[in-house]
């Protein structure tokens, strides 16, 4: 079946006229504004993934190619030319369909200026001073200053400013920090230009490595001062090795000496992703740098760690070797993109499955994982983005005022068992956990049906009288709605209902409301996989923008929602002995009878080891290892 014209965009270029050769692509809109660029090894093939029929595109390059109006490319010789065209135009037009950097901050780095007369060592976050070596990143200015603190007594260097050396070299009186054994530059008088020189360059070279071999060599210096009876230059070198040994302590250790690599561990979901950098130089984490990454499209994790890896040595060499989750397709193009920005050697793009690498990048992740969570927790505690949020849903929504108060629904089961329901409360863009409520749901498994079912028991409370309220409780609400006579009434009526799912979940909410006589409350879905936002009477979603508050908004609803649903639905399942028993293979309901027969208790069950339940009749011992295995998991569990 052929799509219809109105399917069909009308400036979509003949398949003939795009080559199949590699290349660079750009859509604008109608005023010239690039909207994407990307890049193909084969330009006809990928472009025709944007030009399939537009109810089969993915919602949200469907909302990038109806905004475009034409489509440019640029033939190339190979693919790492396509990665260099394509950093360059990003770079050039930062199109707002591309992945942003949201919030990348500028880290302090510890620079050594080796293009001057006299190398100085200082604090900085310009990354373009001419011919300067760079190390860190540094999370904090103070974690800079301190390790300059301590290098310069191993390896004394100038750290006074130009125009400090400037005046002391010609009026021949030492700087002020030369003054106070702080600088031992030229200006101190105490070493020559080129002294100072080598003295840099072995600074440089601890500093890249944090090899012990250079504390090794000093001990020998050591000793031999001592033996010539020079004891005033051995204890200037006691003091350096000692300096150097307390840089080092202060460095974790996490792969062997003489390794450098750096781990990238990111964490994502629909609409972002944390992204935390580990450098790695001698074994040690030297440096650690943690952005934020807003998906405006719906890209594949390669395609991701390619834009970070882009952003991360926009202005910084990379090292040999590059540690990340998952390969991006052309992986070789890349490595030869990152060798180029090397002064000698090649990168190596790797994942790590197994050992130390592997240990590094979990806890890389790890750290990323609680970025992402930190990031959203601060966002939603940031006042004017709720403001905005509530003030960008009722414009979007056509709400006749912002929602102070949100409820978002939504269904959890384990193949149709211990089918139970959530209630989250949001005002004001928090969360009211007070006012969090959980449902069992009966005589259902279907999702639709479950959805209705909880709105007709919590609406059916909407005239009560607030006064009869109970007092607000703290935290999360332990009662089950319908099934307790304590509990506290709904009076409170929502400004937006919200409901976890899509067209049929908003259907079945609406028809609910409409049996029960409601009209006055707003009523949205939130689908997962795209992030698409249905109204009951609409045949296509509303698409909030990628990086609105709005939509991170009701995400954030969502996912509490679903948070607390499936919360229940596990402590219901692992209260439940019948259901946990007959998830294990070979214990069917026979079985299950006579194991509560023979302990009389659930609570003896548990405590039973491998030979007890052995005991039991028609268990064997490989069944009854399965049994405790699995009692024993659902304690973990519990415990979590």
């Amino acid at each position: 079946m052929s799509p219809s014209r109105a399917d069909v965009l009308s400036w979509r270029p003949k398949a003939g006229e795009i080559p199949t050769a590699p290349g660079v692509y750009r859509f604008s809109d109608s005023s010239g504004r690039i909207l994407y660029v990307g890049k193909a090894v084969n330009l006809r093939q990928r472009l025709s993934n944007y030009f399939q029929p537009l109810r089969s595109l993915h919602e949200r390059t469907r909302h990038m190619v109806l905004a475009a109006s034409k489509v440019e490319w640029t033939v190339v010789g190979s693919d790492i030319e396509a990665l260099q065209l394509e950093y360059t135009w990003i770079k050039e037009f930062s199109p707002p369909y591309n992945v942003k950097f949201r919030d990348d901050k500028s880290y302090p780095y510890l620079v050594v200026t080796l293009a001057d007369e006299a190398p100085r060592v200082m604090v900085s976050r310009n990354h373009r001073i001419p011919g300067a070596r760079y190390f860190g990143p540094y999370p904090k200015v103070w974690a800079v200053r301190e390790t300059i603190d301590l290098m310069v007594r191993a390896f004394p260097i100038r750290t006074c400013s130009d125009s400090s050396y400037k005046r002391a070299m010609q009026t021949g009186r030492p700087c002020f920090p030369g003054q106070i054994g702080r600088c031992g530059g030229p200006c101190s008088q105490k070493v020559t230009i080129e002294e100072h020189r080598a003295i840099v360059d072995q600074f440089v070279a601890f500093m890249a490595s944090h090899d012990r071999s250079v504390i090794t060599l000093l001990q020998r210096e050591m000793r031999d001062a001592a033996a010539e009876f020079e004891y005033e230059r051995a204890a200037k070198i006691r003091d350096r090795i000692q300096a150097l040994e307390n840089v080092l302590d202060k460095s974790a250790v996490v792969l062997p000496d003489g390794v450098e690599v750096d781990v990238f561990g990111i964490e994502e979901d629909e609409l972002a992703a944390a992204v935390q950098q580990f450098v790695v130089r001698g074994g040690r984490i030297r440096g650690v740098r943690s952005w934020v990454v807003d998906k405006e499209l719906d890209i594949p994790s390669g395609e991701l760690v390619e834009s970070v890896l882009e952003s991360a040595y926009d202005t910084q060499p990379p090292p040999r070797e590059i540690i990340v989750p998952v390969l991006p397709d052309d992986a070789s193009a890349l490595e030869e993109w990152l060798s180029a920005r090397r002064e000698r050697g090649g990168v190596t793009l790797k994942t790590a499955k197994r050992g130390d690498k592997a240990a590094v990048l979990q806890t890389a992740t790890l750290n990323a994982k609680q970025s992402l969570a930190l990031y959203k927790t601060r966002r939603t505690a940031d006042y004017v983005a709720r403001t905005q949020a509530l003030t960008d849903l009722q414009e979007a929504l056509g709400l006749a005022e912002a929602p102070l108060r949100m409820e978002c629904y939504d269904v959890s089961h384990l193949s149709g068992t211990n089918v139970v329901a959530s209630m989250v409360v949001f005002e004001d863009g928090l969360a009211k956990k007070s006012d969090y409520r959980k449902f069992a749901v009966q005589g259902t498994t279907d999702d639709t049906e479950s959805i209705a079912q909880v709105l007709r028991r919590r609406l059916a409370h909407l005239d009560d009288d607030p006064a009869a309220d109970t007092p607000d409780g703290e935290g999360e609400a332990d009662d089950v709605a319908g099934t307790t006579p304590t509990r506290r009434r709904f009076a409170y009526r929502p400004g937006l209902l919200i409901v976890d799912g899509g067209q049929p979940q908003v259907q079945a909410a609406a028809r609910t409301l409409e049996e029960l006589g409601i009209d006055d409350i707003p009523l949205v879905g939130i689908a997962k996989r795209l992030e698409e936002i249905w109204l009951p009477d609409d045949d296509f979603p509303v698409i909030l923008p990628r990086g609105s508050e709005a939509l991170f908004l009701l995400q954030r609803i969502r996912d509490e929602a679903h948070r607390f649903a499936i919360t229940f639905q596990r402590q219901k399942r692992r209260s439940d002995i019948g259901t946990v028993l007959s998830e294990i293979p070979g214990l069917g309901p026979a079985r299950s009878k006579e194991l509560l027969r023979h302990f009389g208790s659930v609570a003896r069950l548990r405590a039973a080891d491998a030979a007890e339940v052995a005991e039991v009749r028609g268990i064997g011992p490989q069944l009854a290892e399965s049994i405790v295995g699995r009692l024993a998991e659902g304690r973990r569990e519990d415990e979590v």
